[in-house]
């Protein structure tokens, strides 16, 4: 299977003007009847299985571009995600034709909510940003491009689930395992900004991930001078999310501060800082996933600190528990680079709940 796209020329600032565009006009595609085969991979069977968004993005595609979008479910490509410049297999927004991107927002729009979908477009426009900012040759030699987004799509042969899909480009992975009627798994879900705070030109002061940062320091701020010190880790960061991009998180120590031991107050502001993570899903994702947490016991979650306990340092923080852990990192280009995760530490890609589903329904070879 070819999954090489060919580009449509469309420059950066035409490709970043159509999605901003698709972000003020909505995503309502309806989904059309099922794609037909194309180039040798039996696409009319793998979409039977996705979710109407899904099949409403694949019968846009022409020939080559269902070709270079689908995948089987069981490819290995399903579990390799970065959010680094780099290239990728899927079908990139600077393919897609104006009818084609609005179905792949709306493609996006299943997996998140409201405000993580805004969150994806404001990454993609710092992306635009950022080559601006860092001029001509950076915008060459590390691909800064908003063109560069790509979707992929995952199911396998027969007409029921699992199915999945992939958004992904610099500081952006959107990786969704639908299990249909057994819900859909939103993670690993990585969101980066860079600049954070973007320094000059018509978005000065713009920072897309203020509530992840401030959110945390206003907790840190809540602990006492025992507790601040339980919480803290190391006296520097570690350069980056300690867990980068690996498909299945190895088990960890629990480190830092337990919320069993902390005050009424302090447990709401983590509480509220675990719901600006999980309220990037879409509502039953993040239901899902909340609901896991408090049956094994919110108690049992970790808050740790690394690095400077000011805004304009750099710093480092996770929640750690038995079924999630949230990363967030802003060490780069002096304090002004974030990386977060949220990861999923039973699910990921599917995880247990896949291998149950598995076991629950028959699947065809």
């Amino acid at each position: 299977m070819a999954h090489t796209a060919a580009y449509v020329r469309l420059g950066s600032a035409g490709v970043l003007a159509a999605v901003l565009t698709v972000a003020a006009s909505g995503c309502g595609a309806q989904a059309p009847p099922r794609a037909s085969a194309a180039s040798g991979v039996d696409t009319s069977g793998m979409s039977s299985g996705m979710s109407a968004s899904a099949r409403a993005f694949l019968a846009t595609l022409g020939a080559g571009q269902r070709a270079d979008a689908a995948f089987p479910f069981d490819d290995a490509e399903r579990t390799k995600w970065a959010y680094v410049p780099q290239a990728r297999t899927g079908i990139p927004l600077k393919a897609m034709s104006a009818e084609q991107r609005v179905a792949a927002f709306a493609v996006l729009g299943t997996g998140l909510s409201e405000r993580g979908t805004g969150l994806a477009r404001g990454i993609i426009e710092l992306e635009g940003i950022l080559g601006q900012l860092e001029g001509v040759v950076s915008r060459v030699t590390l691909r800064r491009d908003p063109g560069l987004y790509y979707l992929s799509l995952f199911a396998g042969p027969g007409a029921t689930p699992p199915s999945g899909w992939r958004f992904e480009g610099h500081h952006l992975s959107v990786n969704v395992t639908d299990l249909g009627p057994h819900g859909q798994v939103v993670a690993p879900l990585f969101m980066g900004a860079n600049p954070a705070r973007v320094p000059s030109g018509p978005k000065a002061g713009h920072r897309l991930l203020a509530t992840e940062e401030d959110v945390a320091f206003a907790l840190l701020q809540l602990l006492d001078a025992s507790q601040r010190a339980r919480a803290t880790i190391a006296a520097q960061t570690y350069g980056d999310i300690v867990t980068r991009n690996v498909p299945k998180v190895d088990p960890m120590a629990f480190a830092g501060l337990p919320a069993a031991e902390m005050t009424a107050g302090q447990q709401r502001q983590l509480r509220r800082l675990l719901d600006v993570y999980a309220g990037r899903m879409a509502d039953s994702a993040a239901r899902r996933q909340l609901r896991r947490i408090e049956e094994v016991g919110f108690g049992r979650l970790h808050f740790a600190w690394a690095g400077a306990h000011r805004p304009g340092s750099p710093h480092y923080y996770r929640i750690h528990g038995p079924t999630v852990l949230v990363e967030y990192d802003n060490s780069q280009s002096s304090a002004n680079h974030i990386h977060t995760v949220w990861r999923d530490l039973e699910n990921d890609f599917g995880g247990d709940l896949l291998r149950r589903h598995y076991a629950r329904q028959p699947h065809r070879e």
